[in-house]
């Protein structure tokens, strides 16, 4: 896998490969023929609220995040 500072973009999708332009990661989850517009969706949060958000449900250190991707 290459360094992720190595002056290469990456892709988001699959981080081992490096980013070619191919667009899927800006594509809907559910309809792949469709753009991503942000509707929230893919993350349960459709027709709710009027802002875009995400939920974050457990916060870690650098040090818990890395001994929890040991294990």
């Amino acid at each position: 896998m290459a360094k992720k500072d190595d002056g290469v973009k990456h892709c988001v999708i699959v981080e081992e490969n490096i980013c070619d332009n191919c667009g899927y990661c800006d594509l809907c989850e559910f309809d792949s023929t469709k753009v991503c517009d942000n509707c929230m969706k893919c993350i349960g949060l459709d027709g709710e609220v009027d802002y875009a958000g995400i939920i974050i449900d457990k916060v870690l250190t650098y040090d818990e995040y890395r001994k929890s991707k040991k294990q």
